[in-house]
């Protein structure tokens, strides 16, 4: 057999310098990301942008045309003309303003909808440790309320402006060809308004992003709360819990106040701006009238245009606040974006039917070493070898580094230093799809995917047959309850697997791991809330698992962990000593003390009255 080498459990190995950080690429400015959302759908916009450039113009024509109409009351002519093509130009603007809604709500949703595909692709792919220290609350908040913003800035906001700056230019050039002098009047407080606004747009900005933060505050809360709702009864915490939750809402609520005071302050500058405008032209307008320099129609044309004015106004000043929330929500979705991912784990061969593994490979750990970010190195070096088509159990205390080592095989996470072989290949020269495809790993939580049996069994192995199915519920004793079940295999299991019990999930856990045929199996604590009986009808479907794939397992229970080929133990994340279960009786104090303590449980007392006699 071949055994571990352990270096000394006293030697302190030194460690190797940290990795140098990635540093981050350069930001891209916000107003650039945005454009590029809407480049993909830049026609459908443009054309979108003509519509309403057309309804503006239907709407820009209108005071000449009431201009001739007045003018030819005051001189007798007749206006039916005029009136029918006032008429035409209302019915044409409402008509191309309609077109021009369904076509930007349309690119809106594709919009929208290739922001979440992008999101939720990176997302579903993050690197572990980035998961383990960003709240999923947070996260999904990039996938819902963010994108939702950047959806209206992309779109709507973006063709908002570029109407209202060029319904603006038309307004201008029209009214300059009614009175020039007025014009100057006008063009003289909408620039003072203007000047004002250019300060206060950019704190929206700031104002939106704070308050999408704070949004996914409240969401990371929850998600905190409802993930160990049980837990949280059970300890009365309802009201701990709702005030943490309260006082996230609470800054949301301040952040939202603060970006809701700029919007209104900016709508009230532009509703004051058109009404000063208003007042301005009249004063100047109704003295050149009495002067007898302006015809009284010019005047009522010059103020229909200023009343013209508030919509492409209105349309820019709300374009401007949406691309500002937009540019603030750009920054969390592009930091997304920026966040490293696994790009390595597709693999074309998914949804195909499990095959039975072509041999039992051996693993090898070669001088392994690992640390979590900040804290103490969980591996110094860890070095030993399971042979293939064995059993090897680890044993150790709580923090050893047992269940570090099997996220490290499964590629969760990198070595410092040092290798990991698979039938003799660094596993860091494969993809992780190909890594992940030969090893199952039955977590300890044995977590519980929300849908069926059948579909937690296939969840490994879409493509099982009936017969594989069958023979993986026989092995794990799973038959039983199935029979039990009105609906069988096609029964809900709720939530997280809140129907099962915790020795139901367990052996799901391990199904749904035979039925994928892997080849190097991993076990932690995977019979820890079994009972006797059906602890040894897995034991007995493990070791039918090993005659066809190397099976590695964390165990505490002595009846587990004597059954196995080898034992490795493990201390402040070296091997202190490795070999067969009586071997470690006689030879290591650490091992002996687990169980005679009964860190390693036995299912009857017969192996704990055998070490009592064992002198220590």
């Amino acid at each position: 057999m071949t055994t571990a080498s352990a270096p000394p459990a006293t030697a302190e190995t030194p460690q190797p310098p940290a990795p140098a950080q990635t540093p981050e690429p350069p930001a891209t400015p916000p107003l650039r990301v945005l454009l590029r959302y809407a480049r993909p759908h830049r026609t459908v916009l443009l054309a979108t942008l003509l519509l309403v450039l057309a309804a503006s113009a239907a709407g820009l024509v209108q005071p000449l045309v009431a201009q001739h109409v007045l003018d030819g009351l005051s001189d007798g002519r007749g206006v039916l003309g005029p009136v029918l093509l006032l008429a035409a130009l209302v019915v044409l603007g409402a008509g191309l303003t309609g077109l021009q809604s369904w076509w930007q709500q349309r690119t809106s949703e594709r919009v929208v909808r290739q922001i979440r595909r992008d999101l939720v692709f990176r997302l579903i792919r993050l690197r572990v440790p980035e998961l383990d220290r960003r709240p999923p609350g947070d996260l999904i908040s990039r996938v819902t309320s963010d994108s939702a913003l950047v959806q209206n800035a992309a779109t709507e906001g973006l063709v908002m402006v570029s109407n209202g700056v060029l319904s603006i230019l038309g307004a201008v050039v029209l009214m300059g060809v009614v009175h020039l002098g007025l014009l100057g009047v006008t063009a003289a407080v909408l620039i003072a308004v203007a000047l004002v606004m250019v300060l206060v747009l950019p704190r929206i900005r700031e104002a939106v992003a704070r308050a999408q933060e704070s949004v996914g505050a409240v969401g990371a809360a929850l998600d905190r709360t409802l993930g160990a709702a049980r837990t949280v009864k059970a300890n009365g915490a309802e009201g701990r819990e709702t005030e943490r939750a309260g006082e996230a809402i609470e800054g949301a609520y301040r952040a939202g106040l603060a970006g809701a005071r700029y919007v209104a302050l900016v709508k009230v500058l532009s509703g004051v701006s058109i009404q000063a405008a208003f007042l301005a032209v009249l004063g100047v307008g109704g003295a050149l009238v009495a002067a007898g320099s302006l015809e009284a129609s010019a005047l009522i044309a010059f103020l229909l245009y200023v009343f013209y004015l508030a919509s492409p106004v209105g349309s820019l000043v709300a374009g401007l606040s949406m691309l500002q929330q937009g540019l603030g929500a750009v920054g969390r979705i592009e930091q997304v974006k920026h966040m490293p991912v696994e790009d390595d784990v597709d693999d074309p061969r998914e949804g195909l039917a499990a095959v039975a593994a072509p041999g039992a490979p051996p693993v090898e750990f070669r001088d392994v070493r690992f640390s979590y970010p900040g804290r103490a190195p969980a591996l110094r070096g860890i070095s030993y070898t399971v042979p293939g088509g064995t059993q090897t159990a680890l044993v150790g205390l709580s923090g050893a580094g047992k269940t570090t080592m099997f996220a490290l095989l499964q590629r969760f996470h990198e070595p410092a230093s040092g290798q990991i072989r698979i039938d003799g290949v660094d596993i860091a020269t494969l993809p992780r799809s190909e890594v992940r495809r030969r090893i199952a790993y039955v977590e300890q939580e044995s977590p519980v995917m929300a849908g069926t049996i059948e579909d937690n069994l296939r969840y490994a192995a879409t493509g099982a047959s009936d017969e594989d199915i069958a023979e993986v519920l026989r092995l794990t004793r799973l038959d039983t309850l199935i029979d039990r079940l009105p609906d069988g295999l096609r029964t809900e299991v709720g939530n997280r697997g809140v129907t099962l019990s915790g020795g139901e999930r367990q052996r799901l856990a391990i199904a749904r791991a035979l039925l994928r045929r892997p080849e190097v199996l991993l076990l932690d604590e995977a019979t820890a809330q079994l009972d006797a009986s059906n602890e040894r009808a897995l034991r007995e479907a493990v070791d039918q698992a090993a005659r066809r794939c190397t099976v590695i397992l964390i165990a505490h229970r002595l009846s587990t962990v004597t059954g196995a080929d080898q034992i490795v133990v493990l201390e402040h994340g070296l091997v202190r000593a490795a070999g067969t279960h009586a071997e470690l009786v006689e030879a290591d104090v650490l091992y002996r003390e687990l169980a005679s303590s009964q860190m390693l449980v036995s299912e009857d007392n017969e192996d704990i009255g055998e070490l009592a006699d064992v002198p220590r």
